[in-house]
């Protein structure tokens, strides 16, 4: 099999935190906001006292009457605690459901139903404002994440070790296409995701300080937690995108390696302008899952202080974790062709394009990305046949239109979904506006009513679009509508921050009524 096969521990989720403290028990992690559990640790603390911190929250999630083998849904205000949660909750062999503080409130009622009467971990705030009144109904139990911590002092729990198969961790998809899907991991699935991104950070070989801003529900978090604190670099985590926030914070810490989701470092390129240089330190970028806009690679790597900066791109899905990546430099940032996502991991993953209607598959004809890695999740918590109607034997069908060139390289077009008839490519199109279109802070294409294609623009500051630029820069595309301004905070977003294109398709055909 083509597959290198993995240890049969797989990644420990409970203890992470302490076999990192026993190895580098003064590393710094840094945080941009106060945890809600424990406010007390401040904005600068340890390993180690994060380790403590999962240790006396697993023994209160037990006193609480949370027991291996139990679900536990996680929804509670944004901050790294939901994070540390998940390893308390994996600590006492129980399994963390996490669910992003973006969901509304009926959709997590929808899935805490689906995950059938797990305890809920949630707070105040989530409580009065989000949650529906009836949820209790729909639980074994509810806990208030902060009221735990207010309790007087509970007798501790060891650490317990579950089989590497077993579930250890669910999270849910972006949602993009409707109600999230829960996506089941074991210990054996996340090791194999962390196998190929080790041999990635492997090239960095000083211990330059990790910053890391990803949804604290998404399962690349863990795994980059996992290489980075137990090879002891410092940490900082980010709750914030916001670009004046940030700015401030790195002039401060100098980061050396930067992880984020794509949209947010398209937040971020205004940082590249910073009289302070908050990006200088930076010699390494990485980007999560999905692909990037050129523009945006390399307004960061001419951020980079650094000769020879570099930024990585994986390609992936939370269902399977990384499969492709791409690496680039100074010298092909601007005039690389965007929709080519990388290579598969020698050894690790691999994927084929499958033809739609016999045709060999090209970029006028694109077929159906599929792949294979022992990454890939154990099922659908709750939908089963949904996630077998995605598997071909060991291949597993991204939901993906793309083609593979010569060489090796995948090209990634489009969604299946977001496919417009007789376009071509909604993201190269997308591309294309953005190199040449300062101004622009994101472009969607959509179907309009009409089944036409419509391009929702936001600009920088919301300032009005420039109509004679916006013309120069279309003349080369196909046809489209005219293009429809929005402002950025109104476009609907997932967890990650990615656009939900059937939901603002659905919501400009309202406006248009």
């Amino acid at each position: 099999m083509f597959l290198q096969r993995i240890g049969n521990r797989g990644i420990r989720l409970g203890t992470l935190f302490e076999r990192a403290a026993h190895r580098h028990p003064d590393n710094v992690v840094v945080l941009d906001h106060d945890l809600a559990i424990a406010p007390h640790l401040g904005r600068r603390t340890t390993v180690a006292q994060i380790a403590g911190l999962v240790a006396d929250a697993a023994s209160r999630l037990w006193a609480a009457g949370v027991r291996t083998g139990d679900r536990v849904v996680v929804y509670k205000t944004n901050g790294f605690d939901i994070t540390l949660l998940a390893c308390a909750i994996a600590r006492i062999g129980a399994v963390p459901v996490l669910l992003s503080p973006k969901l509304d409130g009926a959709t997590v009622a929808e899935l805490v139903r689906r995950v059938e009467r797990p305890f809920l971990l949630t707070d105040r705030a989530k409580l009065d404002h989000d949650l529906p009144s009836d949820i209790a109904a729909h639980a074994g139990g509810v806990l208030d994440a902060v009221r735990l911590f207010e309790r007087a002092e509970v007798p501790e729990q060891p650490a317990v070790t579950v089989p590497p198969e077993h579930p250890t961790l669910v999270t849910h998809t972006s949602g993009t296409t409707g109600v999230p899907k829960l996506a089941v991991h074991t210990g054996r699935t996340l090791q194999a995701r962390h196998r190929p991104q080790a041999s990635v950070a492997a090239l960095v070989r000083r211990r330059r300080p990790v910053a890391i801003h990803v949804s604290f529900v998404h399962s690349r978090l863990f795994t980059a937690l996992s290489i980075t604190l137990l090879r002891g670099f410092p940490l900082v985590v980010l709750a914030d995108d916001d670009p004046r926030l940030v700015a401030d914070l790195f002039a401060e810490v100098r980061p050396g390696v930067l992880e984020a989701h794509p949209n947010t470092f398209m937040r971020w390129e205004e940082l590249a302008d910073d009289p302070r240089r908050p990006l200088a330190s930076v010699k390494y970028f990485s980007s999560t899952f999905d692909a990037i806009h050129p523009r945006t690679v390399h307004r960061m790597l001419g951020a980079s202080g650094h000769r020879f900066p570099v930024f990585g791109q994986l390609y992936g899905q939370s269902e399977v974790g990384p499969v492709v990546a791409r690496a680039f430099t100074r010298q092909r940032a601007l005039d690389a062709d965007g929709r080519c996502v990388g290579r598969p991991f020698p050894g690790m993953t691999d994927v084929r394009v499958v033809s739609r209607d016999g045709r060999r598959v090209t970029a006028s004809s694109p077929g159906f990305i599929e792949v294979r890695t022992d990454g890939r999740v154990l099922t659908y918590l709750g939908e089963q046949q949904r996630y077998d109607g995605q598997r071909d034997g060991s291949w597993w069908r991204m939901g993906d239109l793309g083609y593979r060139t010569r060489w090796g390289c995948l090209h990634l077009l489009d969604r299946e979904v977001d496919e417009i008839p007789g376009f071509g490519s909604t993201l190269a199109a997308e591309d294309h506006l953005f190199a040449r279109l300062d101004e622009l802070a994101e472009v969607i294409i959509v179907p309009g009513t009409d089944g036409a294609p419509v391009p929702v623009v936001c600009t920088k500051d919301d300032r009005p679009l420039d109509r004679a630029a916006w013309r120069s820069a279309v003349s080369a595309l196909p046809a489209m509508a005219e293009p429809v301004q929005w402002r950025l905070a109104d476009l609907p977003q997932t967890a990650t921050t990615k656009i939900k294109r059937l939901e603002l398709a659905r919501l400009l055909g309202s406006a248009d009524r």
